[in-house]
């Protein structure tokens, strides 16, 4: 227990003793989640059926925090309530939590700052976050280095927790991210600039001053920022000094570092392992609540230390049920992966629940369909309805043959239906009555429910009322800005119609065809310029292996996996053991895993304008690092990774089951169709297809395009990715006949050696493996791939040259006979 009063005023004591104390920011200051938000503080918006206030406590809890203050200004009887009845509030918790309510003219980060000043409330070192943190890094070891630091550096006032996450991941906000400049050697953060993506950030502008005093430094855009802040006891006294500093990152990180008078430093601590997120919007909260129940925030996980002390049975496939035998499941519903349901919930007839996640005392009429939502606590729905990727209040209830469609959130005590309809983001609350008295009560209600627009397509039996949908007519230029940025942040939105590519970046047309129909059915992790752009649906019913739905949902959660491994650094034995977990629980043939593998090898690869060798560097870079996982995964089929390659460089795969296959599937399907015979070179030089296996493939009938169904570009690719194979085994056969020349006269071989000067890079590298076991990786890309009019104009005679083959080969076998 802390050995502070109640006022947090005690002094200093020795650091062996010294206290570590926490201040949760409670309040979120934006109004991102309304009308979920009108009458209860997000912080108390459950998350996987917890409240994010709990999650908070228990990621501080793990981090050996003993000291907490909450700090609310709106709702603070509500946040009180929910600390009161915590766990970490019963005696032998280990924790002390203080709830402190500030003057309702609290309007910002800065200002809460300035009240815990006033209040005198830390003593020393302490952990800032917000009230919506689910995370499970040690910060204990953040507090650590940043002592070690004070002692040697007293300007050193704040250590800010930051997660590598490369430069897409669906936790990394797109509207609201971050660029540091940092010291390579001491992590100083030396620069910090927000990034929005509407109007989209094309330039940083990094002081000159700053080059000029750093031979060295890193300019990231590849942090997730945890908003995890260890601050030294004088940070509250430079908020009281700046009455300008409003939010923490873009006033006062940025006003310190600025300054050419405070003289003070903030370092950043950059966490490789362990996960760290802020519930700050309605997307992150899609994000988190999957990565919760894909196990990605272990040891806080719904079967293992839930938050709010629910027992849940983790079931194959990510499935959580309460463990308590309340939950009714009728015989013909059916649950998908990365699914939760609360206890005393009842799912009725042939009801089909995918990747959502259901409160408490829940009711799922017969027939209902709820893709990639959120239900809370004691919500009814109907019979026949339609769920899409919405969020839907506590006690609502929706009646028969309603469809709520993608980004909707429906407040508390809503009633809609029967038969409504919500459009695509439609935000809902009930009307207010007598009991609506409370002053915390958000203040913009009045106006809504003053402007609302008869009829509406709500039911006859509906208390909701709709709030606008965008910013009001009369808004300014920069209202305007600010509402379509947050629009990068709100569920189900892709944004696709709003124009926020430039001449460097990846273009927005990249961003939004892999966001694509986001919200419909197929869920597009939609950071995804991110994340990640990873598909929404990451999970599937119960579906017999192979059918179309399973597998496609399956190749989502391969993607997501294996986009992971590479931004973080996974060895290849771990993202190995997890692509194996994932075909298992989807029961889907290893074909399916190794065509993933292999598609992402290959558009890891980047295409570079620098010249062969540059590309062929980067190449073996790619292959030599992830090639491994290939034969990883089970199953060694080297003729099936060649042929997925070839596929993967066209979009058909159909008819493709055998390493090669799948190598030639993708490269015709793809940009990098040029790069065919370059990778194909590394994948013989690394040992992952040899000599034989190229053979066979070769042979293979649909490897020519025999028997495809696809357009005429299509199965041109995929003969231009076979006739490079021609080439190789040409030059195969031409490297046994010169060993054979080599053997009857050494000599002779020698001095035609040295003569020789005008051998291709592919014929060399065949020579270099036969005599070391390895072969250099220096083709270049006019060696191993003709010109496409080459190719086509040499097609007729290889095809000849194959069938006089063929023939030679019977005539051989019938003298043998």
């Amino acid at each position: 227990m802390s050995k502070s009063s109640n006022t947090g005023k005690e002094k200093l004591i020795d650091d062996d003793e010294e206290v570590l104390q926490a201040v949760i920011l409670a309040d979120s200051f934006n109004k991102r989640f309304r009308p979920l938000t009108a009458r209860k503080p997000r912080c108390l918006l459950p998350i996987c059926n917890a409240p994010l206030l709990d999650w908070t406590f228990e990621s501080l809890a793990l981090a050996g925090v003993q000291e907490i203050f909450v700090v609310c200004r709106s709702h603070a009887d509500q946040v009180k309530a929910a600390i009161r009845e915590s766990k970490w509030s019963k005696a032998g918790s280990g924790i002390k939590i203080v709830p402190i309510l500030t003057a309702k003219e609290t309007f910002s980060p800065g200002d809460a700052m300035r009240d815990i000043y006033t209040r005198g409330l830390v003593t020393s070192d302490f952990v800032l976050v917000m009230g919506d943190l689910v995370s499970n890094i040690r910060i204990d070891e953040v507090v650590r280095v940043h002592r070690e630091r004070r002692k040697t550096n007293k300007d050193a006032i704040m250590t800010m927790v930051v997660k590598e996450s490369g430069a897409r991941h669906r936790t990394k906000a797109r509207g609201d991210s971050s660029i540091f400049v940092l010291d390579p050697q001491t992590s100083e953060c030396l620069y910090y600039e927000p990034v929005t993506a509407y109007p989209p950030t094309t330039l940083a502008h990094v002081p000159r001053e700053i080059f000029a005093a750093h031979p060295e430094l890193e300019i990231r855009n590849d942090l997730i920022d945890c908003s995890i802040d260890v601050c030294s006891v004088e940070v509250p006294s430079l908020f009281q000094d700046n009455f300008d500093y409003l939010d923490i990152r873009r006033d006062f990180v940025h006003g310190v570092l600025t300054s050419d008078l405070l003289m003070k430093n903030i370092h950043c601590y950059v966490a490789k392992e362990g996960y760290a997120a802020r519930v700050k919007d309605t997307k992150s909260y899609e994000s988190v609540s999957k990565d919760i129940l894909s196990r990605w925030t272990f040891p806080l996980v719904p079967d293992d230390n839930h938050p709010s002390g629910h027992a849940y049975e983790h079931e194959r496939g990510n499935k959580y049920l309460a463990k308590d035998q309340t939950v009714i499941l009728a015989r013909t519903c059916k649950i998908g992966n990365n699914t939760m349901i609360g206890a005393s919930t009842q799912i009725n007839e042939n009801a089909e629940i995918v990747a959502s996640v259901i409160g408490c005392n829940c009711s799922i009429g017969t027939g209902t369909i709820i893709r990639n939502s959120y239900i809370f606590d004691g919500t009814a729905i109907g019979s026949d309805c339609v769920i899409e990727r919405s969020i839907i209040g506590a006690g609502v209830s929706i009646k028969d043959k309603s469809v709520v469609q993608r980004g909707s959130l429906v407040g508390d005590g809503v009633i809609v239906g029967p038969s409504a309809l919500l459009r695509p983001f439609e935000r809902l609350s009930r009307k207010r009555d007598s009991a609506d008295s409370s002053e915390d009560e958000d203040s913009d209600l009045e106006d809504v429910e003053a402007s609302q627009d008869l009829p509406h397509t709500l039911g006859k039996y509906s208390n909701a009322i709709v709030w606008p949908a965008g910013p009001p007519d009369d808004a300014e230029e920069d209202d305007i800005a600010a509402f379509k940025n947050e629009r990068f942040m709100r569920l189900g939105d892709n944004a696709s119609d709003l124009d926020v590519s430039d001449d460097g970046s990846e273009s927005s047309s990249e961003s939004s065809s892999s966001e694509s129909d986001s919200g419909d059915s197929s869920d597009s992790d939609t950071d995804s310029d991110s994340h990640t752009a990873f598909n929404d649906i990451s999970s599937s019913l119960n579906l017999p292996a192979g059918t179309p739905m399973a597998e496609s949902e399956f190749q989502t959660e391969v993607k997501q996996s294996l986009e992971r491994a590479f931004a973080e650094g996974h060895s290849i034995d771990n993202a190995a053991v997890e692509l194996k977990t994932l075909r298992m629980a989807s029961n889907v043939p290893l074909t399916r895993v190794r065509e993933a593998v292999v598609g992402a090898i290959v558009e890891k690869i980047q295409i570079v304008d620098d010249g062969p060798v540059a590309q062929r560097k980067e190449i073996s870079g790619v292959i030599s690092r992830w090639g491994g996982l290939i034969d990883k995964i089970g199953g060694i089929d080297p003729i099936e990774t060649v042929s997925a390659l070839q596929v993967c460089m066209i979009e058909y795969k159909e008819g493709f089951s055998t390493h090669l296959n799948i190598f030639q599937s993708h490269c015709a399907t793809s940009k990098r169709l040029p790069l065919f015979g370059q990778i194909l070179a590394a994948l013989y030089q690394d040992d992952i297809v040899d000599e034989d296996d190229i053979r066979k493939w070769h042979r293979l009938p649909i490897a020519r395009g025999e028997g495809v169904k696809g357009k005429d570009d299509v199965l041109e690719n995929l003969k231009k990715c076979w006739t490079i194979g021609t080439h190789m085994i040409k030059q195969f056969d031409e490297q046994e006949s010169d060993e054979d020349s080599d053997e009857d006269d050494e000599d002779e071989d020698e001095d035609e050696d040295e003569g020789v000067n005008v051998e291709s890079d592919v014929t060399k590298q065949m020579e270099s493996r036969t005599r070391t076991g390895k072969v250099a990786s220096n083709t270049t890309g006019n060696d191993v791939l003709a010109t496409s009019s080459e190719l086509s104009s040499e097609e007729n005679a290889t095809e000849d040259e194959e069938s006089g083959e063929e023939e030679s080969e019977e005539e051989g076998e019938l003298g043998r006979q």
